[in-house]
């Protein structure tokens, strides 16, 4: 403002500016505020759905532990109710582990599946691929078993996908090729068991 005008005139240029640009500043001030508290409302929800995903799936876990006989049908509609968390992906692979314990190979192998196909997390994805093909090698369906390990590409599970491997070839009697896979995954990084395969197979 001029610094020759009198205070009376730089409060009539005030009110003239206000006039004018009061409701955009007001409005801008609303809508900063509103996107502000609901981003943080939206936030403070997002972490009250994880929290409740969480304690359910810690409930129904439990049960499937514990053997209850609704165990089962707890943990399928969990699964479906939380569809897009990756708390259904757990479950799911808890379900299949209780599944194969019990000798429904094919439950747990479909469980496996639905889970390989909802999860992108590096770290469950090739927990639940060797997964379905020890499944596939224990029905005798060898060459699913080697094509499932075929789609584990994390580094750090060479060296047990490769033993998996031989395992799964020595099922399927190329022994020759099982014993590669050993040597390869011996190279990898031992396990073990692995010396032992490799000298039974020596004998």
């Amino acid at each position: 403002m001029d610094g020759n005008i009198t205070e009376e005139q730089q409060v009539e240029q005030i009110k003239a500016w206000w006039k004018e640009n009061g409701k955009a500043v007001v409005l801008g001030t609303v809508i900063g505020l509103g996107g502000l508290f609901g981003w943080r409302y939206y936030q403070s929800e997002v972490q009250s759905a994880k929290e409740q995903a969480s304690d359910a799936y810690t409930q129904v876990v439990n049960r499937l532990e514990s053997g209850s006989e609704s165990a089962v049908a707890d943990v399928q509609a969990f699964i479906a109710a939380h569809e897009s968390s990756q708390y259904s992906v757990l479950a799911s692979l808890q379900l299949a582990k209780a599944q194969v314990e019990n000798g429904d190979l094919d439950a747990a192998a479909e469980q496996l599946s639905w889970a390989i196909a909802n999860t992108q997390d590096v770290a469950i994805l090739p927990i639940a691929q060797t997964r379905l093909a020890r499944i596939y090698a224990e029905q005798d369906a060898f060459d699913k078993a080697l094509a499932e390990l075929d789609k584990v590409t994390a580094e750090s599970w060479a060296a047990k996908v490769a033993e998996l491997r031989g395992d799964v070839l020595l099922q399927k009697g190329e022994t020759q090729a099982a014993r590669d896979a050993y040597v390869s995954a011996q190279q990898l990084g031992a396990s073990p068991a692995l010396q032992i395969k490799l000298d039974d197979l020596a004998q």
